[in-house]
This record gives C-alpha cells, structure tokens and sequence, in this order.
C-alpha cells in the first residue's frame, strides 16, 4: 500500500510555486536578467521535491508552520498522483534551464507558463493536472501497478 498525505500540503506547495513562475515569466516577458535565477531556482526546486521530497522546504514549512494551525484533514490522497506530478513539473523546469542554455527566451517563458497554470490550477481550484496526467496514464496501463 502507498503513502497517504494531506492533500493541502501539495496545494500549499503550488501556491508558492504559482507566485515564483509568475514572477519570473513576468521578468522574462521583461528581459530582466533575473528571469534566469527564477528559472534555476524552481529547476533546483522542483528536483528538490522528486529526489529528497522529505526534506523540500515547502514541505517542511507545511509540515511544522501550516499544518499546526489547520484541522484534520477531512481526506487523505495516495502521494503517487502529487509526486508524479511534481515529476511532470521537473522536466518543464528542464525545459526553462534548455531554454537557457541555447539562449531561447521562447523556451523559458514557455517553461514559466506551463508551470504557471498547473500550479495555478492546484493552488486555486484543487486541479492537480500532474494528477489527472497520472490517473489517466494508470488507467491504460502505463505506470505498471
């Protein structure tokens, strides 16, 4: 059996990354050279979350800061959905630190935009599309069991 976890940790965690890639989409649009350390920075992020996702700090300060002042949750999620979607966020943080590399500003606001709506989305309306993305890849049989 998997992991259950409150599912206002990864809505909480996708507010934040809401506001980072809105900003620096925004810088980008701009040319300001900080869209760069935006654009590394949620890369660093996101690998953070699919490789050591215990010792993220979004998780942590949900965990210790959020979570205290919160009721119970009312229902707990499978972390297999959020993780895969943290994993689908990954390779399009990949593509903002392409974008860098080979110059293409159409790359990194391209990144910032795809991961704006899906955090967005998860923020505001609790639609996790990474979650949608794996239920549906599960269903046809393509995540194995």
């Amino acid at each position: 059996m998997s992991s259950q976890i409150d599912p206002r940790g990864p809505r909480f965690g996708a507010g934040i990354t809401a506001a980072l890639s809105l900003i620096g989409f925004y810088l980008q649009l701009e040319g300001i050279a900080a869209s760069a350390t935006f654009t590394l920075g949620l890369f660093v992020l996101f690998a953070w979350n699919v490789f050591l996702p215990a010792t993220h700090p979004y998780a942590l300060i949900f965990q210790k800061l959020v979570r205290p002042r919160l009721s119970a949750p009312t229902s707990l999620e499978d972390v297999r959905p959020p993780r895969f979607a943290q994993q689908v966020g990954f390779v399009f943080s990949l593509l903002g630190v392409a974008g860098l590399a080979l110059g293409s500003g159409e790359l990194i606001v391209a990144s910032f935009a795809f991961i704006f709506v899906a955090a967005f989305l998860n923020a505001v309306f609790d639609y996790c599309l990474g979650c949608q993305m794996y239920l549906v890849l599960k269903r046809f049989g393509l995540l194995g069991k």
